[in-house]
């Protein structure tokens, strides 16, 4: 569910005000957990990075900084994302996963589109291609022997009913 920028501030002005994230979800009807993910933000980037809501992006060695200091140094959460800048704990705890499951590849960018196809033959000479399409070939024809089998069997037991 997304919410607007009008209990976003009355977040800010809550939270400016000393409350707790369990208050600031109780008094503005929200659930505990995006009020402490709100709370995460707004201490480390102050009203601004909970009032902006456009999606920032982080370059790898930020991401990969960020993960090895939570993960292998043991760092707070709410420390790493004030001294790296970072506006959203999800963001952080998915790149923490995703470096404890692969490793710090696992942060590197994602290519993006479709994947271009290979310049060149798979194959090494003409021969070789030509030979490969024999067997597609020969594959096929099997294939559609065993269906014409089959057609055939079943033919000849419903004739004999």
């Amino acid at each position: 569910m997304r919410h607007g920028n009008d209990l976003r501030a009355e977040a800010v002005a809550l939270f400016g005000r000393g409350l707790g994230y369990r208050a600031v979800a109780k008094r503005l009807g929200m659930s505990v957990r995006t009020a402490r993910k709100w709370q995460y933000t707004y201490r480390v980037a102050g009203k601004e990075g909970l009032l902006v809501t456009k999606h920032k992006r982080y370059d790898y060695e930020t991401k990969l900084a960020a993960a090895r200091d939570v993960v292998e140094r043991g760092a707070g959460k709410p420390v790493t994302m004030e001294k790296y800048g970072i506006a959203s704990l999800t963001a952080l705890e998915r790149w923490c996963r995703a470096y404890r499951e692969g490793g710090a590849g696992a942060l590197l960018p994602k290519p993006k589109g479709r994947p271009r196809k290979p310049d060149g033959s798979v194959y090494a000479s003409r021969e070789e291609e030509l030979e490969a399409r024999v067997r597609e070939l020969e594959l096929e024809l099997e294939i559609q022997k065993r269906i014409n089998a089959l057609a055939d069997g079943i033919e000849r037991r419903s004739h004999r009913r």
